[in-house]
């Protein structure tokens, strides 16, 4: 009897002690690991305490001993008072094993789901393998209407994605206004766009106007090492939220389970089983109950094209950098909260920040505030918006850089070049700022310039002046000085970058024509 006993306890504690090693070896998370050396340590212990203390054997002998001598008490009847003793001594025994097989009764079926180190130590103790719902269980976070806290007033210079979107909760608040002429609740809504320009944001603001479960939850949530668990996942999920619908599943970055299976990015059988799973489910659920599948990425051109097809994500929404009048909203957006002085000008920091996403303007205003308080002032002025518009493009300031007398003519004369390259140029940009003070950003010194008007569209004339005030900083070391430094190393980036535009995106080229040698890949 002996022997099995010990075969058991060290396949269990063996199991245990694999499944550790297998979360270290493989690259998971740091919780995962921690939790599955806490399982191995609680599963030890009780196979070392089931090996050193032989209770457990001997009480279930007692038990079967005290069946026969049970039968002789009968004739133990004379005394009145000893019957009345003998049951008290009998049950004060009897009440520690009940306590000791209480936890083995109270271990939950092999459906239950658990969390606790203990709990899945037990299950390992009592069935020797591991519980079906210890990895599987779902990761996804449900907000609902007021825990985000965001709702479409927070969200500026996105009107056409809030618009797409506004029509997906009307639809979910009063449905029967669009079916009534036969119109069909979207699927899913794919969000694509640049990093910092609202996405996930958006889908926050879809949970605060929508008065229905918000199911968010990453794409990186989904990937496990082991094989099946991202499948599960995916089921757990859509099962959720078919039990509250109507309701809105928000997958964030879904490149991370989403990507293409041709293999020319790479992948794995995890990954596509996950995937697989993803599919069927926005094509098993049933569009009248309510369900709407919100997802966001920055790279679609690696997502598979299955995903994309319609049916799945009906709708794709680009949400692109915001132009000047979504700029102007942003800023007057993130500074609600701010002490402003009464010279700010919020068009001038919006004209001034093209290009700029609306992660950038929330930096630009905390950067701006941040500076107040180290001024000494109690309100944010127009000096220290423009300066913070300085830390985003090139960094803070580096106060303690010291140039010498020959490198500082050189950056001057570099910088002026560009100025004066850009003024004497026809339909080039004004100047706002020029600058040698070093920045953390690498740069010695910048020109900024302020576009009078936002403009879409460049004509080869712009593009070959703005080309020129590009080169005028090497210009001008050349002119000046006869030398060539490597100062000039970002502005031949940018002319390099788009002259090869003019040549191979937008036919400028005179040898070649109307001829594109390349194509852009994330629109």
């Amino acid at each position: 009897m002996k022997r099995p006993s010990f075969l058991k306890r060290f396949a269990i504690v063996l199991l245990a002690l694999l499944m550790a090693l297998s979360l270290l070896l493989t690259g998971c998370s740091a919780e995962e690991v921690d939790l599955a050396i806490d399982i191995a340590d609680a599963v030890l212990d009780m196979a070392l305490e089931e090996g050193d203390t032989p209770p457990p054997q001997t009480d279930k002998t007692p038990e079967s001993s005290q069946a026969p001598p049970v039968e002789p008490t009968p004739p133990v009847e004379v005394p009145v008072e000893t019957p009345a003793e003998t049951p008290v001594t009998e049950e004060t025994p009897a009440a520690p094993p009940a306590e000791e097989t209480a936890p083995e009764e109270t271990i939950p079926d092999e459906d239950g789901r658990y969390t606790s180190p203990e709990d899945v130590a037990a299950y390992i103790h009592h069935y020797g393998k591991l519980p079906k719902n210890f990895i599987s269980k779902n990761k996804a976070k449900v907000y609902m209407e007021k825990e985000t806290g965001v709702t479409f007033k927070d969200v500026a210079g996105q009107d056409e994605a809030k618009e797409s979107l506004q029509e997906i909760i009307g639809f979910l608040h009063d449905p029967s206004k669009y079916t009534e002429i036969g119109a069909k609740l979207p699927k899913g809504a794919l969000l694509v766009g640049s990093p910092g320009t609202g996405k996930t944001l958006l889908a926050k603001a879809v949970a605060g106007e929508a008065d229905v479960p918000f199911f968010s939850i990453s794409g990186s949530d989904f990937v496990e090492m082991f094989v099946g668990m991202g499948a599960s996942r995916v089921r757990d999920l859509f099962q959720q939220a078919a039990k509250v619908a109507p309701c809105i599943i928000f997958i964030d970055e879904i490149d991370a389970v989403g990507r293409s299976r041709d293999n020319r990015y790479g992948g794995n059988s995890e990954q596509e089983q996950t995937l697989n799973q993803l599919l069927a489910e926005i094509d098993g659920f049933d569009s009248t109950k309510g369900i709407v599948c919100l997802a966001a990425t920055n790279r679609p051109e690696i997502l598979d094209k299955a995903l994309l097809r319609p049916g799945r994500f009906d709708r794709r929404i680009v949400v692109d950098n915001p132009n000047f009048q979504g700029r102007l909203d942003t800023l007057k957006v993130h500074t609600r909260k701010i002490k402003l002085a009464e010279d700010v000008d919020l068009r001038k920091i919006a004209q001034a920040t093209a290009g700029c996403v609306g992660a950038d303007l929330a930096n630009l205003v905390n950067e701006a505030a941040l500076r107040a308080v180290r001024m000494g002032r109690k309100m944010v002025n127009q000096e220290d918006l423009m300066a913070s518009i300085d830390t985003v493009v090139a960094g803070a300031e580096k106060k303690n850089t010291v140039l010498t007398e020959t490198e500082k003519r050189l950056v001057a004369y570099h910088e002026v070049g560009h100025a004066l390259v850009s003024t004497l140029e026809k339909g080039s940009m004004p100047v706002s700022k020029i600058t040698i003070v070093p920045h953390t950003e690498g740069a010695l010194g910048y020109t900024m310039y302020l576009p009078e008007e936002e403009k879409y569209l460049s004509t080869k004339d712009e593009l070959l002046s703005q080309l020129r005030g590009v080169l005028g900083g090497r210009a001008a070391e050349q002119v000046v000085f006869g030398v060539q430094t490597n100062g000039a190393s970002n502005d031949i980036q940018k002319a390099t970058s788009l002259a090869r535009h003019m040549v191979s995106l937008y036919g400028m080229s005179d040898e070649l024509g109307l001829m594109a040698t390349a194509s852009i890949h994330n629109q």
